[in-house]
């Protein structure tokens, strides 16, 4: 007569392989869910360095052109209509502005010196950013 005895130890052995394999799946995801949410800061923190590069760029350019003014009159004294049309386009972030930007020429003998503040929208109020050149005409 066959009979056919079942053996205890392998299936018991196979379920625990299994559990283990469920446990080890497990803490793969978990380990894979945060490096990707430290991916995705990462990034984050690349977009924001990105705009504040951008925006310091933009605060020299900005100079520039009122640099530039100065330049092409041949002297540091600008009309004060000039000045605010300036400050204006400084502070107007739509139109290729600074977000929360001034600016501020301030003429000291014969020396100009052209000042610009921002403070980027996710900041808090008490970080300004600020580009200082001056510029002397002979």
């Amino acid at each position: 007569m066959n009979t056919f005895t079942p053996r205890p130890q392998r299936g018991l052995r196979q379920r625990l392989n299994r559990g283990v394999s469920l446990i080890e799946v497990l803490v793969v995801i978990v380990l894979f869910s945060f490096g990707l949410i430290g991916m995705v800061g990462l990034q984050a923190r690349a977009v924001q360095f990105s705009v504040s590069a951008e925006d310091s760029s933009r605060a020299a350019l900005l100079a520039n052109e009122i640099v530039s003014a100065m330049w092409g009159a041949n002297s540091i004294n600008l009309s004060a209509a000039e000045l605010t049309a300036w400050d204006t386009r400084v502070g107007d972030a739509a139109n290729r502005g600074l977000p929360n930007g001034t600016g501020a020429v301030v003429v000291a003998g014969n020396v100009a010196t052209v000042t610009i503040t921002w403070r980027a929208p996710h900041e808090p109020a008490t970080t300004v950013h600020r580009y200082v050149t001056q510029v002397q005409i002979p």
